[in-house]
């Protein structure tokens, strides 16, 4: 994601010649883009995207779990520490 901003950001500049990235070649203001293709596509054939998002979903089903474990028993965050 920091890649696509830095693609967006490089491009406004050149687009509106602010600085001097207006006098940079178009293929180093595009290159932030390509690169975040190149890790999307990474990140999707490794499975490191579907491993974050399971982690994600495991943290949250964690927690509710303990919620209403704590809820349910006044001893739990007693026994939990």
């Amino acid at each position: 994601m920091y890649l696509l901003g830095l693609g967006i950001v490089l491009l406004l500049l050149k687009y509106l010649a602010i600085g001097p990235v207006a006098a940079w070649s178009w293929w180093w203001v595009l290159t932030p883009f390509a690169l975040a293709v190149v890790w999307w596509t990474w990140a999707d054939a490794s499975g490191f995207t579907k491993r974050k998002a399971m982690e994600i979903e495991e943290k949250r089903v964690r927690d509710r779990r303990d919620r209403t474990k704590s809820a349910l028993d006044t001893n739990y965050k007693n026994k939990k520490d």
